[in-house]
């Protein structure tokens, strides 16, 4: 079937430059990868930028087609341009349009992309999350919140202005240089210090929960996966997959990581990220509605060991939210996992 690998890479398809810009961080290679695997599925595909041509672009490659189904689908790769909740903009345009595409809907992403809204809902749903506060200054009152802390962006994604703050005193700093570079929130919550645990869920009725992926942080000073750590660190830390956990609380990371992806109304792919204190309790940090699929990255490496090769693993991407639209898959080949 025709596939439309929808990204944001070249940011100048606007009317107005205006609002806040979201970083230029996309990978051409992984991108390409992507395409490659689906049409290693058999599928007719397209490269094209989620910008304001997107509608036009997409009714030449799939017109409307005459039987009740639409001729395409898209496979959405966009984490947007500029404004507010960025990720929430393609699938927006989409639904609109009437276009089917994978992961989320804007209502899934807005709910992950804003931490502060997860966390009210894990809480309201009893998943354990660290103690927060949301600061505009960082001179408000911290109440019971025990150092050090982590100083975050409240919309923000992929670790961007992420801080590890020791000592109250720092805390104006780093808030103020928050909503300088950002113009949001900050989100500031207490750090826990213990394992790291990424979970990789692929689904929607019957959620799969791919091989748990540890963040092994070796004898690092800094045990926090900040923007530097993943790409500026001159060896990244090391994942561990499958995280060598017992198994009942394997089964309890597993539980609350699904009750996080429901929570947050997630569609067809999530990656869920924990931290295990010392005392053995698990805390969910947040939700990635749209996780990375390079073939570096912590969600393939899941897949993998679960026994996905990367053409797979895509295509059953594909074939999850071709299900949830239309009772059934693609049909096509290369969907199937590895044995």
């Amino acid at each position: 079937m025709r596939v439309a690998v929808v990204w944001n890479h070249n940011h100048t398809g606007l009317i107005n430059r205006f609002g806040q810009s979201r970083p230029e961080d996309d990978d051409r290679k992984a991108v390409e990868s992507v395409v490659a695997a689906l049409q290693q599925g058999g599928h007719e595909t397209l490269l094209c930028e989620g910008d304001k041509g997107l509608l036009a672009t997409l009714e030449r490659f799939m017109p409307p087609a005459p039987q009740a189904r639409p001729s395409g689908i898209v496979f959405n790769m966009a984490y947007g341009i500029q404004g507010e909740c960025c990720s929430t903009h393609v699938p927006a345009m989409l639904e609109m349009a009437g276009v089917p595409y994978t992961g989320s809907s804007p209502l899934g992403h807005g709910l992950a992309l804003d931490k502060v809204i997860t966390k009210r809902l894990l809480r309201d749903g009893g998943v354990p999350t660290p103690n927060f506060r949301v600061m505009r200054r960082g001179t408000e009152d911290t109440g019971d919140l025990r150092f050090p802390v982590v100083v975050k962006p409240r919309h923000e994604y992929n670790s961007f202005g992420l801080q590890l703050v020791h000592e109250p005193a720092q805390l104006r700093q780093a808030v103020e240089m928050i909503i300088t570079q950002y113009a949001q929130d900050a989100l500031v919550e207490e750090y826990v210090e213990g394992r790291e645990i990424w979970v990789a869920l692929l689904g929607n009725g019957e959620i799969e929960v791919l091989p748990l992926v540890e963040q092994d942080f070796g004898d690092r000073e800094t045990r926090l996966m900040t923007w530097e750590a993943k790409y500026m660190a001159a060896v990244a830390p090391q994942r561990i997959c499958p995280a060598q956990i017992g198994s009942s609380l394997e089964t309890v990371l597993r539980n609350i990581s699904v009750a996080t992806f429901r929570a947050c109304q997630c569609r067809d792919y999530a990656r869920v990220d924990l931290r295990i204190d010392r005392s053995g309790q698990p805390f969910v940090l947040e939700i990635n509605s749209m996780p990375a699929l390079d073939m570096t990255s912590s969600y393939v490496l899941a897949a993998t060991v679960a026994g996905h090769s990367f053409s797979s693993l895509l295509n059953r991407i594909l074939d999850v939210a071709h299900t949830r639209y239309f009772g059934a898959g693609t049909g096509r080949v290369g969907t199937k996992p590895l044995v």
